[in-house]
Protein backbone atom coordinates (compact mmCIF):
# COMPACT_ATOMS: atom_id res chain seq x y z
CA UNK A 1 0.00 0.00 0.00
CA UNK A 2 1.53 3.40 -0.68
CA UNK A 3 2.44 6.24 1.46
CA UNK A 4 -0.67 8.33 1.34
CA UNK A 5 0.13 10.81 3.55
CA UNK A 6 3.42 11.85 3.13
CA UNK A 7 3.19 15.87 1.77
CA UNK A 8 7.08 15.81 1.11
CA UNK A 9 7.78 16.40 -2.41
CA UNK A 10 9.25 13.01 -3.32
CA UNK A 11 10.10 10.98 -6.98
CA UNK A 12 8.53 7.65 -7.36
CA UNK A 13 7.88 5.72 -9.79
CA UNK A 14 4.52 6.07 -10.87
CA UNK A 15 2.17 3.24 -10.88
CA UNK A 16 -1.24 1.91 -11.22
CA UNK A 17 -1.05 1.59 -6.97
CA UNK A 18 -0.23 4.89 -6.82
CA UNK A 19 -2.85 6.43 -9.30
CA UNK A 20 -5.64 4.37 -7.86
CA UNK A 21 -4.69 4.68 -4.24
CA UNK A 22 -7.57 5.94 -1.57
CA UNK A 23 -6.60 9.03 0.02
CA UNK A 24 -8.72 11.92 1.85
CA UNK A 25 -7.03 15.21 0.46
CA UNK A 26 -5.06 16.02 -2.19
CA UNK A 27 -1.54 13.88 -2.73
CA UNK A 28 0.92 14.20 -5.57
CA UNK A 29 3.43 12.29 -6.63
CA UNK A 30 6.32 12.93 -8.86
CA UNK A 31 7.54 10.99 -11.70
CA UNK A 32 11.40 9.55 -11.32
CA UNK A 33 11.57 8.76 -15.31
CA UNK A 34 10.40 12.65 -16.24
CA UNK A 35 10.99 16.02 -14.83
CA UNK A 36 8.06 17.43 -14.11
CA UNK A 37 5.78 15.04 -14.58
CA UNK A 38 3.94 14.46 -11.60
CA UNK A 39 0.28 12.98 -10.22
CA UNK A 40 -2.34 14.53 -8.29
CA UNK A 41 -4.60 11.82 -6.66
CA UNK A 42 -7.62 13.37 -4.79
CA UNK A 43 -10.96 11.65 -3.51
CA UNK A 44 -12.35 12.16 -6.80
CA UNK A 45 -9.58 10.59 -8.68
CA UNK A 46 -6.26 10.89 -10.26
CA UNK A 47 -5.23 13.62 -12.81
CA UNK A 48 -1.58 13.67 -14.56
CA UNK A 49 0.13 17.19 -14.99
CA UNK A 50 3.61 18.88 -15.97
CA UNK A 51 5.87 21.17 -14.31
CA UNK A 52 7.64 23.18 -16.17
CA UNK A 53 9.43 27.00 -16.43
CA UNK A 54 8.54 28.92 -19.46
CA UNK A 55 11.52 29.27 -21.74
CA UNK A 56 10.23 32.93 -22.79
CA UNK A 57 9.64 34.36 -19.27
CA UNK A 58 11.20 31.66 -17.18
CA UNK A 59 8.33 31.72 -14.76
CA UNK A 60 7.31 28.01 -13.76
CA UNK A 61 3.76 26.83 -14.41
CA UNK A 62 2.09 23.93 -14.80
CA UNK A 63 -0.46 21.92 -17.52
CA UNK A 64 -3.18 19.41 -16.97
CA UNK A 65 -1.74 16.87 -19.32
CA UNK A 66 -5.17 14.00 -18.64
CA UNK A 67 -7.68 12.16 -16.23
CA UNK A 68 -5.96 8.87 -15.16
CA UNK A 69 -7.63 6.00 -16.75
CA UNK A 70 -6.53 2.29 -16.41
CA UNK A 71 -7.25 1.72 -19.51
CA UNK A 72 -7.53 4.80 -22.11
CA UNK A 73 -4.89 7.27 -20.21
CA UNK A 74 -2.65 5.44 -18.01
CA UNK A 75 1.16 6.07 -16.74
CA UNK A 76 2.76 5.04 -20.18
CA UNK A 77 0.41 7.36 -21.85
CA UNK A 78 1.36 10.67 -19.16
CA UNK A 79 4.75 9.58 -19.96
CA UNK A 80 4.60 9.89 -23.52
CA UNK A 81 2.47 12.84 -23.39
CA UNK A 82 4.81 14.97 -21.03
CA UNK A 83 7.67 13.98 -23.52
CA UNK A 84 6.13 15.60 -26.35
CA UNK A 85 4.96 18.87 -24.23
CA UNK A 86 8.60 18.94 -23.03
CA UNK A 87 9.66 18.86 -26.90
CA UNK A 88 7.65 22.00 -27.38
CA UNK A 89 8.88 23.72 -24.73
CA UNK A 90 12.56 23.30 -25.97
CA UNK A 91 11.33 24.40 -29.68
CA UNK A 92 10.09 27.90 -27.53
CA UNK A 93 6.15 27.13 -27.71
CA UNK A 94 3.79 28.60 -25.05
CA UNK A 95 1.96 25.02 -24.15
CA UNK A 96 -0.10 27.15 -21.94
CA UNK A 97 -1.39 29.69 -24.72
CA UNK A 98 -1.77 26.68 -27.06
CA UNK A 99 -3.66 24.93 -24.27
CA UNK A 100 -6.30 28.03 -24.00
CA UNK A 101 -6.64 28.67 -27.64
CA UNK A 102 -7.41 24.97 -28.46
CA UNK A 103 -10.10 25.03 -25.34
CA UNK A 104 -11.71 28.30 -27.17
CA UNK A 105 -11.53 26.91 -30.31
CA UNK A 106 -13.50 23.79 -28.59
CA UNK A 107 -16.05 25.95 -27.32
CA UNK A 108 -17.01 27.69 -31.05
CA UNK A 109 -16.83 24.89 -32.50
CA UNK A 110 -19.21 23.25 -29.37
CA UNK A 111 -21.63 26.34 -30.12
CA UNK A 112 -22.88 26.47 -26.53
CA UNK A 113 -24.83 29.45 -25.90
CA UNK A 114 -25.20 31.10 -22.55
CA UNK A 115 -29.07 30.14 -22.38
CA UNK A 116 -27.64 26.36 -22.63
CA UNK A 117 -25.30 27.33 -19.67
CA UNK A 118 -27.74 29.50 -17.49
CA UNK A 119 -30.17 26.34 -17.63
CA UNK A 120 -27.48 23.94 -16.96
CA UNK A 121 -26.63 26.00 -13.84
CA UNK A 122 -29.75 26.86 -12.58
CA UNK A 123 -30.19 22.58 -12.86
CA UNK A 124 -27.16 22.20 -11.52
CA UNK A 125 -27.47 24.94 -8.60
CA UNK A 126 -31.40 23.31 -8.03
CA UNK A 127 -30.20 19.76 -7.67
CA UNK A 128 -30.76 17.99 -4.04
CA UNK A 129 -27.80 16.89 -2.65
CA UNK A 130 -26.94 15.55 1.48
CA UNK A 131 -26.87 18.33 3.53
CA UNK A 132 -25.99 16.55 6.71
CA UNK A 133 -28.46 14.74 9.25
CA UNK A 134 -31.29 15.89 11.36
CA UNK A 135 -31.04 16.78 15.35
CA UNK A 136 -31.03 13.23 15.84
CA UNK A 137 -28.13 12.67 13.13
CA UNK A 138 -30.09 9.81 12.32
CA UNK A 139 -32.32 11.11 9.20
CA UNK A 140 -30.23 12.25 6.24
CA UNK A 141 -31.23 15.81 5.13
CA UNK A 142 -30.85 16.74 1.41
CA UNK A 143 -31.30 20.02 0.21
CA UNK A 144 -30.58 22.21 -2.70
CA UNK A 145 -26.86 22.28 -3.74
CA UNK A 146 -26.76 26.50 -3.94
CA UNK A 147 -29.25 27.62 -0.78
CA UNK A 148 -30.07 30.69 -2.78
CA UNK A 149 -30.29 29.01 -5.94
CA UNK A 150 -33.77 30.34 -6.76
CA UNK A 151 -32.66 34.35 -6.52
CA UNK A 152 -29.89 33.70 -8.45
CA UNK A 153 -32.09 31.55 -11.33
CA UNK A 154 -34.22 34.94 -11.13
CA UNK A 155 -31.54 37.75 -12.11
CA UNK A 156 -29.96 35.58 -14.50
CA UNK A 157 -33.14 34.81 -16.35
CA UNK A 158 -33.95 38.50 -15.61
CA UNK A 159 -30.82 40.59 -16.82
CA UNK A 160 -28.00 38.17 -18.25
CA UNK A 161 -30.80 36.44 -21.13
CA UNK A 162 -32.21 38.58 -22.56
CA UNK A 163 -29.40 40.30 -23.30
CA UNK A 164 -27.07 37.56 -23.88
CA UNK A 165 -28.68 34.23 -24.05
CA UNK A 166 -28.48 33.81 -27.86
CA UNK A 167 -25.24 34.65 -27.37
CA UNK A 168 -21.74 31.65 -28.29
CA UNK A 169 -20.72 31.89 -24.51
CA UNK A 170 -17.08 31.88 -25.48
CA UNK A 171 -17.47 35.25 -27.87
CA UNK A 172 -18.96 37.41 -24.46
CA UNK A 173 -16.44 39.86 -23.40
CA UNK A 174 -15.89 41.95 -20.55
CA UNK A 175 -17.73 45.14 -22.91
CA UNK A 176 -21.03 42.95 -22.95
CA UNK A 177 -21.07 42.71 -19.14
CA UNK A 178 -19.93 46.58 -18.95
CA UNK A 179 -23.16 47.16 -21.62
CA UNK A 180 -25.38 45.53 -19.99
CA UNK A 181 -24.59 46.80 -16.55
CA UNK A 182 -24.59 50.49 -18.63
CA UNK A 183 -27.65 49.29 -19.37
CA UNK A 184 -29.49 48.48 -16.14
CA UNK A 185 -28.21 51.64 -14.65
CA UNK A 186 -29.96 53.95 -17.39
CA UNK A 187 -33.45 51.87 -16.70
CA UNK A 188 -33.05 50.94 -20.18
CA UNK A 189 -33.04 46.99 -20.03
CA UNK A 190 -36.17 45.65 -20.89
CA UNK A 191 -36.94 42.63 -18.78
CA UNK A 192 -40.06 41.67 -19.43
CA UNK A 193 -42.72 42.91 -21.93
CA UNK A 194 -42.41 46.66 -22.26
CA UNK A 195 -41.18 46.55 -18.61
CA UNK A 196 -37.61 47.84 -18.14
CA UNK A 197 -35.29 48.03 -14.73
CA UNK A 198 -35.70 51.08 -12.38
CA UNK A 199 -33.46 53.73 -13.57
CA UNK A 200 -29.95 54.25 -11.35
CA UNK A 201 -31.04 50.90 -9.66
CA UNK A 202 -27.52 49.83 -8.05
CA UNK A 203 -29.09 47.29 -6.49
CA UNK A 204 -30.04 45.07 -9.83
CA UNK A 205 -26.59 46.04 -10.90
CA UNK A 206 -25.04 44.34 -8.14
CA UNK A 207 -26.89 41.55 -8.28
CA UNK A 208 -26.76 41.25 -12.15
CA UNK A 209 -22.60 41.12 -11.70
CA UNK A 210 -22.93 38.74 -8.56
CA UNK A 211 -24.79 36.38 -10.90
CA UNK A 212 -23.06 36.60 -14.39
CA UNK A 213 -19.77 36.16 -12.45
CA UNK A 214 -20.68 33.52 -11.16
CA UNK A 215 -21.97 31.43 -13.98
CA UNK A 216 -19.09 32.21 -16.19
CA UNK A 217 -16.59 31.13 -13.51
CA UNK A 218 -18.31 27.86 -13.47
CA UNK A 219 -18.22 27.54 -17.13
CA UNK A 220 -14.64 27.72 -17.03
CA UNK A 221 -14.08 25.15 -14.33
CA UNK A 222 -12.43 21.50 -15.56
CA UNK A 223 -14.79 19.27 -16.73
CA UNK A 224 -16.97 21.82 -18.48
CA UNK A 225 -14.52 24.53 -20.30
CA UNK A 226 -17.45 26.22 -21.91
CA UNK A 227 -14.83 29.54 -21.79
CA UNK A 228 -11.57 29.78 -21.26
CA UNK A 229 -11.87 32.51 -18.17
CA UNK A 230 -14.41 34.59 -17.08
CA UNK A 231 -15.24 37.88 -18.86
CA UNK A 232 -16.00 39.50 -15.58
CA UNK A 233 -13.25 41.13 -15.12
CA UNK A 234 -12.12 45.11 -15.12
CA UNK A 235 -15.86 46.28 -15.25
CA UNK A 236 -16.72 49.58 -14.35
CA UNK A 237 -16.80 50.09 -10.60
CA UNK A 238 -20.44 50.55 -8.79
CA UNK A 239 -21.19 53.68 -6.99
CA UNK A 240 -21.97 52.44 -2.83
CA UNK A 241 -25.56 51.90 -2.45
CA UNK A 242 -27.18 54.68 0.35
CA UNK A 243 -27.86 53.50 3.28
CA UNK A 244 -31.61 52.16 4.11
CA UNK A 245 -33.51 54.43 6.70
CA UNK A 246 -36.80 54.30 6.50
CA UNK A 247 -38.50 53.39 10.34
CA UNK A 248 -42.17 54.35 10.89
CA UNK A 249 -42.73 56.67 13.74
CA UNK A 250 -45.54 56.45 16.68
CA UNK A 251 -47.52 58.45 14.70
CA UNK A 252 -47.45 55.69 11.41
CA UNK A 253 -47.25 53.00 13.68
CA UNK A 254 -50.69 53.63 15.38
CA UNK A 255 -52.14 54.31 11.78
CA UNK A 256 -51.02 51.38 10.42
CA UNK A 257 -52.20 49.23 13.40
CA UNK A 258 -55.46 50.95 13.41
CA UNK A 259 -55.84 51.17 9.62
CA UNK A 260 -54.95 47.55 9.26
CA UNK A 261 -57.99 46.73 11.57
CA UNK A 262 -60.85 48.87 9.42
CA UNK A 263 -63.34 47.36 7.76
CA UNK A 264 -63.06 48.93 4.72
CA UNK A 265 -59.74 47.96 3.74
CA UNK A 266 -59.29 46.22 0.47
CA UNK A 267 -56.33 43.66 1.33
CA UNK A 268 -56.79 40.11 3.17
CA UNK A 269 -57.06 40.04 6.45
CA UNK A 270 -54.12 37.47 6.93
CA UNK A 271 -51.83 39.88 4.82
CA UNK A 272 -53.14 42.16 7.08
CA UNK A 273 -52.28 40.27 10.03
CA UNK A 274 -48.55 39.18 8.93
CA UNK A 275 -48.13 42.83 8.61
CA UNK A 276 -48.73 43.42 12.24
CA UNK A 277 -47.05 39.88 13.19
CA UNK A 278 -43.73 41.01 11.55
CA UNK A 279 -43.47 44.17 13.36
CA UNK A 280 -44.15 42.02 16.61
CA UNK A 281 -41.99 39.30 15.88
CA UNK A 282 -38.97 41.29 13.91
CA UNK A 283 -38.67 38.12 11.66
CA UNK A 284 -37.99 38.49 7.77
CA UNK A 285 -40.87 38.04 5.40
CA UNK A 286 -39.91 34.14 4.12
CA UNK A 287 -39.21 33.13 7.85
CA UNK A 288 -42.68 34.15 9.44
CA UNK A 289 -44.88 33.86 6.54
CA UNK A 290 -44.45 30.25 5.73
CA UNK A 291 -44.71 29.23 9.56
CA UNK A 292 -46.05 25.67 9.78
CA UNK A 293 -47.99 24.24 13.00
CA UNK A 294 -44.71 21.65 13.45
CA UNK A 295 -42.42 24.46 14.30
CA UNK A 296 -44.43 25.72 17.51
CA UNK A 297 -43.19 24.52 20.19
CA UNK A 298 -45.55 23.21 22.67
CA UNK A 299 -48.55 24.99 20.84
CA UNK A 300 -49.49 29.00 20.86
CA UNK A 301 -51.19 27.98 24.18
CA UNK A 302 -48.03 26.98 26.47
CA UNK A 303 -46.82 29.42 28.98
CA UNK A 304 -43.58 29.99 26.86
CA UNK A 305 -44.68 29.94 23.05
CA UNK A 306 -41.38 29.61 21.31
CA UNK A 307 -41.61 29.24 17.20
CA UNK A 308 -37.89 27.41 15.64
CA UNK A 309 -37.50 28.81 12.06
CA UNK A 310 -35.49 25.74 10.32
CA UNK A 311 -31.98 27.06 8.87
CA UNK A 312 -33.80 26.38 4.81
CA UNK A 313 -35.94 29.76 5.59
CA UNK A 314 -32.85 31.45 7.29
CA UNK A 315 -30.74 34.04 5.47
CA UNK A 316 -27.48 32.99 7.83
CA UNK A 317 -28.28 29.07 7.36
CA UNK A 318 -28.76 28.48 10.83
CA UNK A 319 -31.63 27.55 13.09
CA UNK A 320 -33.97 30.35 14.75
CA UNK A 321 -35.57 29.98 17.89
CA UNK A 322 -37.39 33.09 18.31
CA UNK A 323 -39.70 33.46 21.22
CA UNK A 324 -43.18 34.87 20.80
CA UNK A 325 -44.69 37.57 22.70
CA UNK A 326 -48.27 37.97 24.42
CA UNK A 327 -49.06 40.55 21.27
CA UNK A 328 -47.45 37.61 18.77
CA UNK A 329 -49.54 34.54 20.22
CA UNK A 330 -52.81 36.70 19.90
CA UNK A 331 -52.22 37.83 16.19
CA UNK A 332 -51.16 34.41 15.29
CA UNK A 333 -53.78 32.57 17.14
CA UNK A 334 -55.96 34.90 14.90
CA UNK A 335 -54.54 34.10 11.56
CA UNK A 336 -53.76 30.10 12.16
CA UNK A 337 -57.24 29.35 13.06
CA UNK A 338 -57.48 25.25 12.71
CA UNK A 339 -54.94 25.81 9.42
CA UNK A 340 -51.57 24.05 9.36
CA UNK A 341 -50.21 27.13 8.15
CA UNK A 342 -50.05 30.71 10.29
CA UNK A 343 -50.56 32.58 7.32
CA UNK A 344 -52.40 30.42 4.97
CA UNK A 345 -52.96 31.66 1.13
CA UNK A 346 -55.57 32.53 -0.76
CA UNK A 347 -56.24 29.18 -2.25
CA UNK A 348 -56.00 27.31 1.44
CA UNK A 349 -53.71 24.96 0.01
CA UNK A 350 -50.38 26.03 1.22
CA UNK A 351 -48.58 29.48 2.68
CA UNK A 352 -48.67 33.13 2.03
CA UNK A 353 -46.55 33.94 -0.71
CA UNK A 354 -43.45 35.51 -0.22
CA UNK A 355 -43.76 38.74 -1.71
CA UNK A 356 -47.60 39.26 -0.28
CA UNK A 357 -46.79 41.61 2.05
CA UNK A 358 -44.79 43.98 0.08
CA UNK A 359 -47.04 44.20 -2.86
CA UNK A 360 -50.26 44.61 -0.84
CA UNK A 361 -47.80 47.65 0.66
CA UNK A 362 -47.27 49.16 -1.82
CA UNK A 363 -50.17 48.25 -4.63
CA UNK A 364 -50.02 46.45 -8.23
CA UNK A 365 -49.83 48.21 -11.95
CA UNK A 366 -49.86 46.86 -15.03
CA UNK A 367 -48.80 48.03 -18.36
CA UNK A 368 -52.00 48.24 -20.93
CA UNK A 369 -51.31 49.96 -24.37
CA UNK A 370 -48.37 51.61 -23.22
CA UNK A 371 -50.14 53.07 -20.03
CA UNK A 372 -49.34 52.33 -16.34
CA UNK A 373 -52.99 50.79 -15.15
CA UNK A 374 -53.41 50.55 -11.24
CA UNK A 375 -55.12 46.79 -10.24
CA UNK A 376 -55.27 47.61 -6.54
CA UNK A 377 -53.88 50.41 -4.27
CA UNK A 378 -51.55 49.75 -1.66
CA UNK A 379 -51.85 50.10 1.88
CA UNK A 380 -49.57 52.96 2.27
CA UNK A 381 -51.73 54.73 -0.22
CA UNK A 382 -55.03 53.80 1.51
CA UNK A 383 -53.61 54.37 4.48
CA UNK A 384 -51.56 58.32 3.71
CA UNK A 385 -48.46 56.74 5.01
CA UNK A 386 -45.01 57.51 3.36
CA UNK A 387 -43.73 54.27 1.47
CA UNK A 388 -42.30 51.33 3.20
CA UNK A 389 -41.43 47.72 3.01
CA UNK A 390 -41.54 44.92 5.13
CA UNK A 391 -37.91 44.41 5.85
CA UNK A 392 -38.49 48.52 7.30
CA UNK A 393 -40.94 46.93 10.29
CA UNK A 394 -37.54 45.14 11.66
CA UNK A 395 -35.67 48.31 11.74
CA UNK A 396 -38.52 50.05 13.41
CA UNK A 397 -38.92 47.00 15.62
CA UNK A 398 -35.18 47.40 16.28
CA UNK A 399 -35.53 51.47 16.57
CA UNK A 400 -38.04 51.38 19.28
CA UNK A 401 -36.05 48.43 21.27
CA UNK A 402 -32.97 50.90 20.96
CA UNK A 403 -35.36 53.72 22.55
CA UNK A 404 -36.01 51.52 25.51
CA UNK A 405 -32.69 51.30 26.62
CA UNK A 406 -32.40 47.71 25.23
CA UNK A 407 -28.78 46.64 25.08
CA UNK A 408 -27.93 46.18 21.39
CA UNK A 409 -26.53 42.57 21.74
CA UNK A 410 -30.04 41.74 22.44
CA UNK A 411 -31.20 43.72 19.27
CA UNK A 412 -28.84 41.99 17.49
CA UNK A 413 -30.21 38.09 18.71
CA UNK A 414 -33.69 39.12 18.21
CA UNK A 415 -32.52 40.37 14.61
CA UNK A 416 -30.62 37.17 14.19
CA UNK A 417 -27.95 39.26 13.71
CA UNK A 418 -23.81 38.41 14.45
CA UNK A 419 -23.06 39.70 17.78
CA UNK A 420 -20.32 41.51 17.49
CA UNK A 421 -19.79 43.00 20.44
CA UNK A 422 -22.08 44.16 24.47
CA UNK A 423 -22.00 45.95 27.49
CA UNK A 424 -18.49 44.21 28.33
CA UNK A 425 -16.66 45.06 24.89
CA UNK A 426 -15.73 43.21 21.82
CA UNK A 427 -16.64 39.43 21.19
CA UNK A 428 -14.74 37.64 18.84
CA UNK A 429 -16.70 36.15 15.67
CA UNK A 430 -15.37 32.71 16.29
CA UNK A 431 -17.14 32.78 19.86
CA UNK A 432 -20.32 33.18 18.43
CA UNK A 433 -19.80 31.42 15.11
CA UNK A 434 -18.83 28.10 17.07
CA UNK A 435 -18.83 28.02 20.44
CA UNK A 436 -21.51 30.10 22.63
CA UNK A 437 -24.59 28.10 20.86
CA UNK A 438 -26.89 28.96 23.80
CA UNK A 439 -30.12 30.28 22.13
CA UNK A 440 -30.58 33.58 24.66
CA UNK A 441 -34.12 32.50 24.47
CA UNK A 442 -35.12 34.33 27.65
CA UNK A 443 -33.43 37.50 27.03
CA UNK A 444 -35.12 37.93 23.70
CA UNK A 445 -38.43 36.57 24.98
CA UNK A 446 -38.04 39.43 27.41
CA UNK A 447 -36.68 42.25 24.63
CA UNK A 448 -39.36 40.80 22.58
CA UNK A 449 -42.31 41.47 25.52
CA UNK A 450 -41.23 44.99 26.16
CA UNK A 451 -41.46 45.99 22.16
CA UNK A 452 -44.58 44.16 22.03
CA UNK A 453 -46.13 46.81 25.45
CA UNK A 454 -44.35 49.45 23.41
CA UNK A 455 -46.32 48.97 20.31
CA UNK A 456 -49.93 48.44 22.66
CA UNK A 457 -48.83 51.25 24.46
CA UNK A 458 -48.51 53.48 21.24
CA UNK A 459 -51.53 52.29 19.63
CA UNK A 460 -53.62 52.98 22.75
CA UNK A 461 -52.20 56.22 23.29
CA UNK A 462 -54.37 59.38 21.09
CA UNK A 463 -52.13 61.38 18.78
CA UNK A 464 -52.08 64.27 20.59
CA UNK A 465 -51.34 62.96 24.00
CA UNK A 466 -48.60 61.19 22.77
CA UNK A 467 -47.35 64.62 21.29
CA UNK A 468 -48.16 65.79 24.74
CA UNK A 469 -45.81 63.28 26.32
CA UNK A 470 -43.06 64.10 23.79
CA UNK A 471 -43.00 67.14 24.41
Amino acid sequence: MPNITSTKRERKNLTKALCEARVTRQTKYYDKQVAGLYVSVTPKGAVFNLKYTDPATRKRGSLKIGVYHPETFNVDHARREAYLLKARIGRGEDIAQSARQVRELHAKLSGVTVDQIIDERIAWASALVPKGRDKDGVKLKMGPRKKDWANMASHLNRFVRPRLGKMIASEVTKHDIARLQADILAGTLIIKKGKTTKKGSISSARHMRKAVSGLFNWAAEAGRDYVSSSPCVNLPPLDREPPRTRKLSPDEIRTLWQGLDRPGITVDRRICLAIKFALVSMLRSVELLHIHRDELVGGLSCEKPLVVIPEERVKAGREICQPLSDLAVEIAMEAMGNHQWMFMGRFEDGPLNRKSMACALRGNTVRRGGKLVVRSIGLCAQLAIKPFTPHDLRRTAASLMGSLKVPRSVISMCLDHTVNGDEHGEVSAVTGRHYDQDPRIEEKREALQILADEIRRIVSTPAHQEHKLAA
